[in-house]
């Protein structure tokens, strides 16, 4: 695969921290706030399998980054479809919260939950007798902080 060019000088990596990934990446794309280098593509991860990502890819070669659209299995509830051509994404672990110290006035910061990350292990066939692969995604999201979060959300599993 040719790695199209991206805006990045020759010997930087692009290695963003999880805080980074979601104030100065996913923030900004949800706010249609132009983003600092057009680094990440926009794929739609779930009509894809996994091992035809990497072609998608604007840069990397064991890891890749994505904008993809989350839907609902149901339409009105929260549970996301997790479905994608020839298997499925299944949570594993606990949600890890993102914190990151923001400016609060005065020269002083807060520390917020800005987001949550959520490892997914991509599984082949279909449930509950998918296989298990090696194929490992993680998935940000913004958190509303102006409720609480909730970790132990069974229906998010």
């Amino acid at each position: 695969m040719e790695t199209p060019q991206t805006n990045l000088p020759p010997g930087f990596r692009f290695h963003p921290t999880d805080a980074e990934l979601i104030l100065h990446y996913l923030r900004k794309k949800i706010a249609s706030i132009p983003l600092p280098v057009s680094i990440i593509a926009e794929v739609d991860i779930y009509k894809l399998d996994p091992w035809d990502l990497p072609a998608k890819a604007l840069f990397g070669e064991k890891e890749w980054y994505f904008f993809s659209p989350r839907d609902r299995k149901y339409p009105n509830g929260a549970r996301p479809n997790r479905a994608a051509a020839s298997g499925y994404w299944k949570a594993t672990g606990t949600d890890k919260t993102i914190v990151a110290s923001l400016p609060i006035g005065g020269g002083r910061a807060k520390e917020n939950i800005i987001g949550v990350k959520k490892a997914l292990v991509f599984y082949k066939g279909k449930p509950p007798k998918g296989i298990k692969t090696n194929w490992i995604m993680h998935e940000y999201r913004l958190v509303d902080n102006n409720k609480p979060i909730k970790l132990k959300d069974s229906s998010m599993r």
